[in-house]
């Protein structure tokens, strides 16, 4: 309870901090990723994505997809506090392009709004807390086609972003992702996910009623409303993978994936124009049933109480079962404590719709 307590102080300030200025985080649950059998590697997928998940980390695979396909997944974060679910489905059009829409979304339900425990003379009520709940959704549309070069395609994600943070604000946001992906006949597979290509735009609505009732909570703080726009700036992602086979059963993929962001951060290396975060990830399959997955990523130069940087670094490991068009993958991404992870356990399914033909 006293966590619920802490964030709405924490949401309130974040949201009058973000709408002052360009947005270098914001909408970051969109960036939180899908699919077990992805987080498991360490989100290392953008080359080799080929199924319904593709319309997160590269549309350009859903090209790959032969059936309709179905996606789900759960988990939660801050000891259960918040919940993150997902949900997607494609379909191949024709031969040579595909379709798929996603929701995501990520919650923080029956939090405590103390904004009105204590009365106009100064007494403290209990029965003015009242709860409320924000959610953030994020609504993806992809679409996928060949190009006349044989094994590279293309790909493009309109999404619509809505935010809801209780009576207090509201927002409205638009974005674009694009992405290309190439396959070699020798097994090498390249990709590339530019995300927030236009800059991702939000429009927020603040309850001027609801800001009165906290505009004096501190004296000398929230004395106007924020500032009602933010946007998001571009991403990249770079990838490539490579598929071997041991004994027509046994396969083993690996893939290098180069995480970029236009600014100046913590990650392994920053510069002032770019920071670029690798990660590395590996699944080993038997007859194409049963996977394991390793992977490590989320370098960061870390400051240290002294002032000094530790390297830290997050290991991720999953599962996977597959059989007749069902799939099912877990995750477990926070290995030994060596960064402070989003969260640990991760369940995912997958459903392709050949089972039913």
């Amino acid at each position: 309870m006293k966590l619920k307590v802490s964030l709405l102080a924490f949401l309130l300030l974040s949201v009058s901090f973000s709408f002052a200025q360009t947005r270098k985080y914001s909408n970051e649950f969109m960036n939180i990723g899908v699919d077990a059998a992805a987080l498991g590697m360490s989100n290392a997928t953008v080359a080799r994505t080929n199924d319904v998940n593709s319309g997160y980390w590269n549309p350009a695979g859903l090209i790959k997809l032969e059936d309709n396909q179905l996606a789900l997944m759960h988990s939660s974060y801050f000891a259960n506090i918040a919940n993150y679910d997902y949900a997607a489905f494609a379909m191949p059009l024709d031969d040579n392009s595909a379709f798929g829409i996603s929701l995501i979304r990520f919650a923080v339900d029956d939090i405590l709004d103390t904004t009105q425990l204590i009365d106009e003379q100064g007494n403290v009520n209990y029965d003015r807390i009242s709860l409320f709940s924000t959610a953030d959704y994020g609504l993806t549309l992809s679409y996928a086609r060949d190009l006349p070069l044989e094994g590279l395609s293309y790909g493009v994600n309109a999404k619509i972003i809505r935010r809801i943070i209780g009576d207090f604000a509201s927002s409205w946001g638009f974005g674009l992702d694009a992405a290309i992906q190439f396959e070699s006949d020798n097994n090498w597979k390249f990709g590339i996910m530019a995300r927030d290509i236009t800059t991702t735009f939000n429009a927020w609505t603040i309850n001027e009623d609801e800001f009165a009732k906290v505009q004096n909570a501190v004296e000398g703080q929230n004395q106007e409303l924020p500032e009602t726009t933010e946007i998001t700036i571009p991403k990249l992602q770079l990838g490539v993978a490579k598929l071997y086979r041991f004994h027509y059963d046994y396969t083993l993929e690996a893939e290098l994936d180069l995480n970029v962001r236009f600014e100046q951060n913590n990650d392994v290396i920053s510069t002032s124009f770019a920071s670029i975060n690798p990660a590395l990830g590996l699944e080993f399959g038997y007859i194409d049933m049963i996977y394991l997955r390793t992977g490590v990523g989320n370098f960061q130069n870390e400051l240290q109480i002294d002032n000094s940087e530790d390297l830290t670094f997050q290991p991720s490991f999953g599962v996977g079962f597959k059989y007749k068009g069902i799939q099912v993958d877990y995750a477990f991404t926070d290995i030994g404590d060596q960064s402070v992870a989003l969260y640990s356990n991760v369940f995912s399914l997958k459903l392709d719709f050949s089972v039913f033909r």
